[in-house]
């Protein structure tokens, strides 16, 4: 096969999974127009919880199947009674449901494409040996939940009365961190604690998942067996593929502790190496384990939009807006050797513009928008950062999301309907909007960081609970600060689309795996308050997007962002830079802003009241056309 060919299949493929995304978004085209004789599948993840069909609980089950995310649903549960235990149990049976719902459309992606003959025998094999391996990983995620998430964790912060702080302590007194490069205590971990003899110790997942990782190991092994009887004609990349494979295998069955992290830098290692369009991700991520930072088992294909052409149009910006945000910064020393550390890593970004193509484990839980990896800061300083951007998916599932009530009742139709205008009309300046707020964001996080800074900032926990806010606010940088005004006319837009981020991640208050992201709208949700672009009163938020808010607005994040940088550079702990926005009232984060501290109580009840209702005053065919 010629290389014309192949990228033609490219194409085929790519385009199979925007039709396969349109179908399952159809799922919400049947609610809304309340042809419910449609939605049988919806009817059977009902029975398959035991649950009696109302409205709010069929908004929140489409939610799950097509966005995969389960928010909506324990709300819905909350408000029907449920206790922890019994919403744990159906968010379980949601997983499944799901779960199985997803393979089977993956197992369609591999028939489609063998069937049809497309790709070589070498890519084809690649599809279907992540298919494989995916089914054992997905097996897996359930107990990985079970006794991480919901077992030990409940437990320590039972132990300590809630508070988290008492938790990080002990971990670390008794030892129960990995080890990372040099012996130091590291960032994540691939083990998990176990309990013996009513004493806790921490175990590699081979021997605390024996079962399961065996079961991956033995999938990968046949699929490293799979590829070694095939030759990649097209970008002579097999014994990278294989290599990558046999790092995974050892990094699996690696059972001393303290060898954990570097097996796993090497397979980090490996991955870099690898630069086809069809890019396998594995356990990369930690957000859900809110202690130890256990990689969450994340297993799929991203696969490469093959009309992207490279370009280093942001990172340029980035940089830039780095430099001079440094140079207002008085010099102390080794501030030079992070902001050269960073400066490196810019340069070595591979940056992948695509889609999920198939995905397994943790992803059934939420796929993200973009992502920047490695996080190992070690390999990233020999090897660099691959940054993953899914603009069409996010596009495709923002036209198809479902209009809500909640937003009707919070900005009111004049913002909606300019916001709803450019989201299905304006394409290229959706993607540049993307391009400034989310691909930005992924290139904000390597900025002002080097091999030990997470693991140093984090002592309190909450360095990721400020890392969020430092990457996406890295990238509205780039362009507050960019001299040319090939972007100026963006200006509102880009606005718009913070404010609607800001107010909507309040909705995830109380999903623990995402609370970096909720710290991180109340951040921003400061910066619009403080400098009057929203206000509160009278049970009713008004919205100034005049120029002069917005020169404020531009003023504040400057300020706030050097101070932010200056942080990061003494190697502060975390919690002393968010505690100067939100701070722990009970459970959950609450703004310091009593204004705001009212509108984020205000609006987290009426989601809970109405979050999930349809908006029937105004329909996309208004926007599309």
């Amino acid at each position: 096969m010629n290389n014309d060919k192949f990228l033609n299949d490219l194409v085929e493929v790519y385009d199979f999974f925007d039709t396969q995304k349109n179908n399952v978004n159809k799922h919400i085209i049947y609610l809304e127009k309340g042809e419910f004789e449609k939605l049988t599948i919806i009817e059977d993840f009902a029975k398959a919880l035991g649950l009696y069909m109302k409205d709010d609980l069929r908004v929140a089950l489409i939610t799950r199947l097509v966005n995969l995310r389960d928010d909506s649903l324990v709300q819905v549960l909350k408000k029907l009674g449920k206790n922890e235990k019994e919403i744990i149990e159906l968010q379980e049976k949601a997983y499944i449901f799901v779960r199985d719902f997803w393979h089977d459309k993956h197992k369609n992606t591999i028939n489609y494409i063998k069937t049809n003959n497309l790709l070589t025998p070498f890519y084809q094999a690649v599809f279907e040996g992540v298919y494989e391996v995916g089914l054992k990983m997905s097996s897996w995620q359930s107990s990985w939940t079970a006794h991480i998430i919901n077992g030990i964790n409940k437990e320590l912060l039972e132990m300590f009365d809630g508070n988290e702080k008492k938790v990080y302590e002990y971990l670390e007194e008794n030892s129960l961190f990995d080890l990372g490069h040099n012996g130091i205590v590291a960032d994540r971990s691939y083990s998990a604690l176990v309990l013996e003899d009513g004493k806790y110790s921490s175990k590699a997942y081979i021997k605390a998942f024996k079962e399961q990782t065996t079961a991956v190991i033995d999938a990968l092994e046949k699929f490293e067996e799979s590829l070694i009887e095939l030759e990649d004609e097209i970008y002579d990349e097999k014994w990278n593929y294989i290599l990558y494979i046999q790092n995974l295998i050892k990094a699996f069955s690696e059972e001393q502790n303290h060898k954990l992290v570097e097996r796993w830098a090497d397979v980090d290692r490996a991955w870099m190496k690898i630069k086809s369009p069809v890019q396998i991700g594995h356990p990369l991520e930690y957000y859900e384990d809110h202690f130890r930072k256990a990689v969450a088992l994340e297993w799929d294909i991203r696969l490469t939009n093959p009309k992207f052409a490279q370009n280093d149009h942001r990172v340029n910006k980035i940089k830039s807006a780095f430099k001079k945000i440094f140079n207002e910064i008085e010099k102390k020393e080794g501030y030079e050797n992070t902001y050269n550390f960073s400066l490196k890593s810019l340069d070595k970004v591979q940056l992948y513009i695509g889609r999920p193509a198939l995905f397994f484990g943790a992803e059934f839980n939420g796929l993200f928008s973009a992502q920047v990896v490695p996080n190992d800061e070690v390999v990233s300083k020999e090897e660099g950062k691959k940054i993953f951007a899914f603009a069409d998916e996010i596009l495709q599932t923002s036209r198809a999301k479902p209009f809500l009530k909640l937003s009707q009742e919070i900005f009111g139709q004049k913002f909606l309907s300019e916001d709803r205008m450019f989201l299905f009309n304006e394409d290229e300046a959706w993607h540049q909007v993307y391009d400034i707020t989310t691909i930005g964001h992924e290139y904000g996080h390597i900025l002002w960081c080097d091999e030990d800074t997470e693991s140093v900032m984090n002592k309190t926990g909450n360095f990721k609970n400020i890392e969020e806010f430092k990457a996406t606010t890295g990238g509205l940088i780039s362009f507050f600060l960019d001299e040319s005004n090939d972007e100026k006319d963006l200006e509102k837009q880009v606005l718009m689309d913070t404010i609607k981020r800001a107010v909507g991640l309040i909705g995830w208050m109380e999903v623990d795996e995402v609370q970096p992201y909720y710290c991180e709208g109340l951040i921003h949700l400061t910066a619009l308050f403080e400098t009057k672009i929203l206000n509160w009163g009278d049970e009713e938020l008004t919205l100034d997007i005049s120029s002069v808010k917005y020169e404020r607005l531009k003023e504040w994040y400057i300020k706030t962002y050097t101070e932010l940088a200056n942080h990061y550079l003494d190697k502060k702990d975390a919690t002393e830079f968010l505690t100067r926005f939100a701070k722990k009232d009970g459970k959950y984060f609450m703004p310091v802003n009593h204004k705001l501290h009212s509108f984020v109580k205000y609006y987290f009840k009426r989601y809970q009241e109405i979050g999930q209702e349809l908006d029937t005053k105004d329909s996309k065919e208004n926007y599309i056309k």
